[in-house]
């Protein structure tokens, strides 16, 4: 036989009471909890709609980037840099400038300073390179050694060195790391640093000892020893 709640025992039921208290609740913060609801709507929406543009500048930014690319593949670098204004086509520059915020602009800024390399321009080279994101990983290596060989051209031999070591250091490997540690020696050997010259030919011969570039570090610890 099924028993009938009393007004009292159905006002403590445990669910029912804690439906009342979230009613009241509601009913006492509504237009605060509106607001809450609508400030999460608008949030959620803006992520979507930036997520959205997003992935749309990447894809027009890719588009122009491979017209510059193929001006950079015909050797014409100064079109490369700055496009053509008869053809109506961006440049590297005008990539990286109006799509700083995706992966094409900021491979823009790399291929700029590569470009104005090429074209014999050091201080322009480096500016440009010194706006690029530089990779994590091994991808990220051979932008930093460019930049020491940068700074090298114009005569900063030992900043040079302390990028080619940053370079090194930036994806240990068998192959990279030793190159990179050489060339820091040897920057540092010309600069007259002749203890960290010998720290990183050491390192090479001890670290790396099957790399190609462990005679090239016996060679420069034989000079190191003359002059030191």
């Amino acid at each position: 036989m099924s028993k009938h709640l009393s007004k009292e025992e159905l006002e403590s039921d445990p669910l029912i009471e804690n439906y009342n208290k979230a009613a009241n609740f509601f009913n006492e913060n509504k237009n605060t909890i509106i607001a809450l609801f609508i400030s999460v709507i608008v949030v959620i929406g803006a992520f979507i709609g930036y997520n959205f543009y997003s992935s749309s500048q990447e894809q027009e930014a890719q588009q122009l980037l491979a017209i510059a690319e193929s001006y950079y593949s015909e050797g014409d670098f100064d079109k490369a840099i700055n496009g053509d204004s008869f053809e109506l086509t961006y440049g590297f520059l005008a990539i990286a400038n109006n799509y700083s915020g995706t992966e094409a602009g900021n491979l823009a800024v790399y291929y700029a300073s590569v470009s104005s390399f090429k074209l014999g321009n050091i201080e322009e080279a480096l500016e440009y390179l010194s706006r690029y994101d530089a990779p994590k990983g091994i991808l990220g290596v051979g932008p930093i050694s460019f930049n020491a060989k940068l700074l090298h051209a114009n005569g900063s031999t030992e900043m040079a060195a302390e990028t080619f070591v940053k370079a090194a250091n930036w994806d240990t490997n068998n192959s990279t790391t030793p190159y990179n540690l050489l060339k820091a020696a040897e920057a540092y050997y010309e600069a007259g640093n002749y203890s960290k010259a010998q720290e990183f030919t050491k390192r090479i011969i001890d670290e790396y000892p099957t790399s190609n570039e462990v005679a090239s570090s016996q060679n420069l610890q034989g000079k190191i020893a003359v002059v030191s």
